[in-house]
């Protein structure tokens, strides 16, 4: 499966939401595409190289990948649990961005091997800035594995 450490899966169903990050993962110009799904089971399509995602050059699997919890149908949670149980996934890192704040979604993300738990700040400037550290940490000061 081919990895690139370069490109980030949002899987995010909030609309605003997902365009804020983009533009401030864009900002941070450490990364080469951005694609973006809607709920848990397009992230799989994507993951997986099914339906309108089959093509591996145009969606290659990602070098990060943030997840909001609350997704419609399979939440954020159920796609983490199989990212992680999945041998040739389970090395990407999964970074929670969400805006819960339950002690109980942080721990079922935790024992779900998350790599990390971020929740979205309110305000415009603190969101684009904490999403340019998440960037700027996994897209370069962090060493991938060699897949």
């Amino acid at each position: 499966m081919g990895y690139e450490p370069s490109d980030i899966l949002l899987v995010e169903d909030e609309p605003a939401h997902a365009e804020l990050t983009k533009r401030a993962i864009r900002k941070a110009r450490n990364t080469n595409r951005i694609h973006i799904v809607t709920d848990g089971e397009k992230a799989f399509d994507y993951l997986y190289n099914r339906g309108k995602y089959k093509d591996k050059v145009k969606y290659p699997t990602p070098g990060l990948i943030l997840l909001d919890i609350k997704l419609p149908g399979i939440d954020g949670i159920e796609v983490l649990k199989k990212i992680k149980e999945d041998p040739k996934l389970k090395q990407i890192p999964v970074i929670m961005l969400t805006t819960s704040e339950r002690e109980e979604d942080i721990v079922r993300s935790y024992e779900h091997y998350a790599n990390s738990y971020l929740t979205k700040p309110v305000g415009f400037k603190e969101f684009e800035k904490k999403i340019m550290q998440i960037d700027f940490y996994w897209m370069i000061l962090n060493k991938p594995p060699v897949l």
